[in-house]
């Protein structure tokens, strides 16, 4: 498993990561919150420009690899006490394989390279998901309605990720 960095100015890959965002958003999302929600959630925050610009802002996208192909992507940026985790994907034919361990290892490494003790995450209140990020670790720790515009809501939990490096672990308390 590798991480390869999405830069500002590589098009080619904003390009690539914004049509594997789209498919794979819209097979996830589109049942949860409707097709115009998803499509406009899309367009917003995962078209090329809204890469782009998410990345103008301080956002650190990756794509996730194994043997050279592009099978997922993570984005974070970095917040006054932790790191905000604001995209954990993958394809569905690379789900189950213990692949999003190996990516919470890479982001524990990365908030401890920050200097931050905790991840957060807000997860959609209707997203299977939700187990994965318990199974992991997360710990849900409120709820959120967050206006996206056009009277569209993101209706979410918010679970937080604590790294206790007291007790020597190498990548956070992944039990």
């Amino acid at each position: 498993m590798d991480y390869q960095e999405i830069k500002l100015l590589d098009s080619e890959q904003i390009s690539a990561l914004s049509k594997m965002a789209t498919a794979i958003l819209r097979e996830h999302y589109d049942a949860i919150v409707g097709v115009k929600q998803n499509d406009y959630m899309l367009a917003k925050f995962q078209s090329i420009d809204g890469i782009t610009e998410q990345l103008k802002n301080g956002y650190k996208y990756y794509f996730v690899r194994c043997n050279n192909e592009n099978i997922g992507f993570i984005a974070y940026y970095v917040r006054k006490d932790d790191l905000y985790l604001s995209k954990f994907y993958l394809r569905k034919d690379q789900r189950g394989k213990g692949i999003a361990r190996d990516m919470l290892k890479f982001l524990v490494n990365n908030a401890k390279f920050y200097n931050r003790q905790s991840i957060v995450v807000n997860v959609n209140k209707q997203n299977s998901s939700i187990k994965i990020y318990e199974k992991l670790g997360f710990v849900r720790i409120g709820a959120e309605k967050i206006d996206i515009g056009q009277g569209y809501y993101m209706d979410d939990y918010i679970y937080k990720y604590i790294i206790d490096w007291t007790k020597g672990e190498t990548y956070g308390n992944t039990s």
